[in-house]
């Protein structure tokens, strides 16, 4: 029955919810990088797979336009356009398709911001990979355990579920709280 969903569902929320707190200090560093980047005219790079590709959309769009007031537009990208994608796929594999637009528009002193509910998708890992050397500072809203992309970044913001919609749904609640905070340093 959906009630018997929801309740769990609703359960496992609240189990997620108060761990979170944890990860004030990494939310707090993720933003401070963003505010150095744009201020060095610099941008923000966004990237995940499925779900996560939507929420980097989602994301960049809530800083390149706006959240919650009018401000200044913010350099923020989502390295999910179908055609870039596609072509990277198939010119070089889907391992690759986020690190080939890293390498094409990434500088050193730009966030890369990788967004992955269980941490294990080669096209995240490669991109982190490429990221870091090339001088971006790197970032990561994982779920689970981290995964194979654990570690591998500045900043790191795990959510500890093994479900991949809890981990979602927090991954949401974290770059819009960040998204506010920004909405307070950003005229």
């Amino acid at each position: 029955m959906i009630k018997d969903i929801l309740v769990r569902s609703l359960a496992d929320l609240a189990d997620v919810l108060p761990k979170l707190a944890k990860l004030e200090a990494s939310l707090q560093r993720l933003g401070h990088a963003m505010l150095k980047c744009w201020q060095g005219r610099g941008k923000v790079l966004i990237a995940g797979n499925g779900g996560s590709a939507a929420d980097a959309m989602h994301f960049a769009e809530e800083l390149s336009v706006r959240f919650q007031k009018n401000r200044r537009a913010l350099a923020a990208i989502a390295l999910c356009d179908a055609p870039a994608i596609t072509c990277a796929a198939n010119d070089f594999g889907y391992d690759q398709v986020f690190a080939r637009q890293i390498e094409a528009l990434g500088n050193p002193g730009d966030v890369f911001v990788a967004l992955s509910s269980s941490g294990n998708s080669t096209s995240i890992v490669k991109a982190i990979e490429l990221a870091r050397n090339r001088q971006l500072v790197t970032a990561a809203f994982l779920g689970k355990d981290g995964g194979r992309s654990r570690g591998l970044c500045d900043i790191e913001l795990v959510v500890p579920s093994p479900r991949t919609a809890r981990v979602q749904e927090a991954h949401k609640l974290l770059y819009h709280v960040l998204c506010e905070w920004i909405d307070t340093k950003v005229e």
